[in-house]
């Protein structure tokens, strides 16, 4: 093996779960060396939600990797597989999208992708443009190429059958809708999350069916989302987008935990990571933060969301902007202020926070809040700005 191989080898498989297999790419990579051929490297998303999140940019940020070492990525928009929804690690069934729901998830994805990958060594495709001209034939021999048996393997599916729970005809055929994309594109490389390692095999086996050399695959690790628990996703709300403003892009990063922290080190950072945990953890999350600011806005708003942070989480003062609320009378009902302005996902969620102390306002003339105990209260002339938990301020005042 040159160097050359095992240098774009070793970003191939930096921080991957599954490799299929290393003598597949290493041949796909001698080959393509030989001919002046770059590979083709395929990664697709359902549009089933208008943004893509830091957990997608774990696939991203690798590919741009690759990209820069001269290889060229086809990013599959799935317009047509979005239909039907990914089963994957799914436990019940996913709501059907419309056209014009998917069209309008589809606009803003090939900007946010952008904000990653290298434009010129992209290529955009929607996945409906396999299918919109496929007669049944073709699509009955498409589905005669895999066995039920084989697809009543997945684990999320057979739990499902177990547990008494719907899984339709059109759950059980995405695999092979989604690996008919690797035939049609001769992908040579797919990758995906740890979730998709079964869709991805599935696209393996189409091509070797339709007589193709199959892909090799590489799958990552999924990304933690905010909560600490569960997968990065827009449903559970425990995301950051790529597209969010630099203030809750920071302010969510400096929200997670230090266990979780550097996992986010490991995908996203180029600082040293032995280096950085010799640091203080808020240091580090700090500057964690910043870096990834920096990389999708820029190092002068990075810049001042540190300062501003530090301004008022590390010596306790209030943000110059915040969110205003008109009111008309006093007493107010702040629980239903808290959920009216959107500082709160439900009233439940204000009502938890007022009983756990988590709500306070600044006492006059004293950087010392005081904690809010009841949910009527009276708001003073001037207005009053409440801190809910630890990173969210309302300000209250009259029309």
């Amino acid at each position: 093996m040159n160097d050359r191989v095992k240098q774009h080898l070793e970003v191939i498989k930096e921080n991957a779960v599954d490799i299929i297999s290393e003598e597949a790419i290493v041949s796909k990579l001698e080959n393509s060396f030989k001919t002046n051929q770059p590979l083709k490297l395929k990664i697709g998303f359902d549009p089933t939600s208008r943004d893509i999140h830091l957990g997608h940019t774990v696939l991203l940020r690798k590919l741009r990797k690759l990209q820069n070492l001269g290889h060229q990525v086809y990013f599959i928009i799935g317009d047509f597989t979005a239909k039907i929804g990914d089963p994957s690690g799914k436990t019940a069934l996913r709501p059907v999208l419309n056209d014009e729901e998917i069209k309008d998830n589809a606009s803003t994805y090939i900007d946010q992708a952008s904000k990653i990958l290298d434009k010129n060594k992209t290529e955009i495709i929607y996945n409906s443009i396999w299918y919109k001209d496929m007669v049944a034939a073709d699509f009955l021999s498409l589905l005669s190429s895999y066995t039920v048996a084989r697809i009543l393997e997945r684990d999320d599916f057979s739990q499902r059958i177990k547990e008494n729970k719907p899984l339709t005809l059109l759950e059980i055929i995405y695999p092979l809708i989604q690996g008919y994309d690797s035939y049609k594109l001769s992908a040579d490389i797919e990758f995906g999350g740890t979730d998709q390692k079964f869709n991805l095999i599935v696209g393996r086996h189409l091509q070797q069916v339709y007589g193709q050399i199959p892909q090799a695959i590489i799958t990552m690790p999924i990304l933690v989302g905010l909560d600490g628990k569960n997968k990065m996703s827009k449903s559970l709300n425990n995301y950051i987008g790529v597209f969010e403003c630099p203030k809750d892009m920071f302010g969510k990063l400096m929200s997670i935990s230090d266990e979780i922290m550097w996992e986010y080190f490991k995908f996203f950072s180029d600082q040293n990571i032995d280096e950085a945990k010799n640091m203080h953890p808020k240091q580090a999350k700090i500057s964690l933060a910043q870096e990834l600011v920096s990389f999708f806005h820029s190092q002068e708003l990075a810049q001042q969301e540190r300062e501003e942070f530090e301004r008022v989480f590390s010596k306790g003062k209030i943000p110059e902007e915040i969110l205003l609320y008109e009111i008309n009378e006093s007493p107010i009902d702040l629980i239903d202020v808290l959920f009216s302005a959107k500082t709160v996902s439900s009233k439940n969620e204000a009502r938890r926070l007022i009983s756990q102390g988590a709500v306070s306002y600044p006492n006059v003339n004293s950087s010392i809040f005081i904690v809010v105990k009841e949910s009527k209260v009276e708001i003073p002339e001037q207005g009053v700005v409440f801190k809910i938990g630890k990173k969210r301020f309302l300000k209250v005042v009259f029309k």
